[in-house]
């Protein structure tokens, strides 16, 4: 069975031009190749939407081509991402292959005339006759429930030791399956433990849904996932065959900095065998340009023609001083990059951080705060004590005309002279 997987679409306001030149070419691709089965492994949308909305519209026109082509199967994603009920919409779509939405857990069999045939509870108790294809659903799971069930604390934990159980039970039909012949897939959505992250960071935390033992436990031969946004993918081969788990990733790049390819994966799936391909898409090109202080232009121009802009998206990083903020000349820097597709200037501003004294409210007169304060900050107290006695002590109207030197200055003791420098300098 060739299943073409696709995941992490993002469709919405501010995504949909890179989302639906991602999809329309990964569609184009996957007819082209001659896949037979479409699955959407959660996140088709950003955020909810209204049913005008241009991101919409678009989102169903890609989907039902995918359906006039071959049986679709859409899956549940992360709940801030696809409200619950997103979805249902997509059951009214009419074409010509069946779509099937994935709403709960629950096992669906694609039949030998083309139809989606779902469990009436989380799986089979007897495998559909004429099945071509068993697919094992697990969509987003709300750990609020879990919460209100196993207590805050133990959530995160509890979600992944009721996962486990619940993928070791599917076994026995992915089995059974494989015994006749039939292939199988797992399509999931949520995080593995010591996946990667776009931006390169591992996920590494106790709360996260699964484990790659967790998955293979299952036996199905393709275990299809989606919310990460990085493709990578796991193997093993063992007593229920070569298998293989893989996030699909996301369908284009809709962050800065985000590492690897982007595109839709190309599975060959058999009942004890599968492998899978990445086929990439034309996802946006970015580059990220970083100073750790005040952005040099000739550095700027020497990274535009070592790079090249065109057409790229550029964000350009600095952290400077509060002091020096206005430094930064922005339009110079959009003038250098009058290439890129869209610049985005980011400038981290260091505030001054000014150290208190304790205890100096509790002394009585002004020479005791400056004494503790030079020996909190580690100044040589002498000056600014003897600056402090200039202003004291002199009358104003002498420091005024010693700053502007008067032609007609008084004559002064050398004591004087030094206490109007000091008070100068205050």
């Amino acid at each position: 069975m060739r299943i073409a997987h696709f995941s992490d679409l993002h469709y919405g306001a501010a995504t949909l031009e890179e989302a639906d030149r991602c999809f329309a070419a990964a569609v184009d691709r996957a007819m082209a190749e001659g896949a037979e089965v479409a699955i959407v492994s959660g996140d088709a949308t950003d955020h909810g939407l209204d049913l005008h909305e241009p991101a919409t519209l678009r989102l169903f026109a890609q989907v039902r081509r995918l359906a006039e082509h071959c049986p679709v199967l859409m899956l549940q994603g992360t709940f801030s991402h696809e409200p619950p009920g997103t979805l249902s919409v997509f059951r009214l779509l009419g074409a010509r292959h069946p779509l099937h939405v994935a709403e709960r857990i629950e096992q669906v069999a694609l039949t030998a005339d083309g139809c989606w045939l779902a469990s009436k509870g989380w799986r089979f108790e007897v495998l559909p006759a004429g099945a071509r294809l068993l697919v094992s659903c697990v969509p987003t799971i709300n750990k609020a429930v879990v919460a209100a069930t196993m207590g805050a604390a133990e959530a995160g934990q509890a979600v992944g030791e009721q996962l486990a159980r619940l993928l070791s039970g599917f076994a026995p039909g992915h089995r059974l399956a494989r015994g006749q012949g039939i292939p199988t897939a797992l399509v999931s959505h949520g995080t593995v433990f010591g996946s990667m992250t776009e931006h390169g960071v591992p996920m590494a935390g106790a709360d996260h849904e699964f484990t790659a033992g967790t998955l293979f436990a299952t036996e199905a031969q393709a275990i299809l996932l989606g919310h990460i946004h990085r493709h990578q993918r796991w193997e093993q081969e063992g007593v229920a065959g070569r298998q293989c788990a893989a996030y699909a990733g996301a369908i284009g790049r809709f962050h800065y900095g985000e590492e690897g390819d982007k595109g839709f994966l190309l599975w060959e799936v058999e009942a004890a065998a599968a492998c899978c391909e990445l086929m990439p898409t034309p996802a946006r090109r970015t580059l990220d340009i970083v100073f750790e202080g005040r952005p040099d232009l000739d550095v700027l121009r020497d990274a535009v023609e070592r790079l090249g802009v065109e057409g790229a998206h550029v964000r350009v990083r600095w952290t400077v001083a509060d002091e020096d903020r206005h430094a930064v000349d922005r339009a110079a820097i959009e003038e250098v990059l009058a290439g890129a597709a869209q610049t985005k200037l980011e400038g981290r501003i260091v505030p001054v951080v000014r150290a208190r004294a304790p205890g100096i409210s509790l002394l009585d007169t002004l020479v005791a705060k400056v004494r503790r304060w030079a020996e909190l900050t580690g100044v040589e107290p002498a000056c600014v004590l003897t600056c402090l006695e200039a202003l004291s002590e002199t009358e104003p109207a002498m420091i005024v005309e010693y700053l502007l030197g008067a032609p007609e200055e008084p004559d002064l003791a050398p004591s004087q002279t030094s206490v109007l420098e000091c008070a100068a300098i205050s």
